[in-house]
């Protein structure tokens, strides 16, 4: 799959949402890095995110599954 968002782009993310739900493209604080990843899986307060070009996406195949708090907003521009 391509990338939706390419290097370099600007987004507009909100933390104006109570739960983030599968397919939402979020934005995650891990590793003191701002990471942008689609949610592919929730269970017991934790999320399972990949990036679209899941051939050369670093994302939970990678650094496991991430506490929901991490998550600091979800991706409202361009839609995706």
């Amino acid at each position: 799959m391509v990338p939706t968002l390419r290097p370099g782009q600007f987004v507009v993310a909100t933390n104006l949402f109570t739960k983030p739900t599968i397919d939402d493209v979020v934005v995650v604080k891990h590793d003191r890095v701002d990471k942008i990843k689609r949610i592919k899986d929730i269970q017991q307060g934790k999320i399972f995110l990949v990036g679209d070009n899941t051939v050369h996406s670093i994302d939970s195949r990678s650094f496991g599954w991430l506490p929901q708090n991490y998550v600091v907003g979800r991706v409202i521009w361009p839609r995706v």
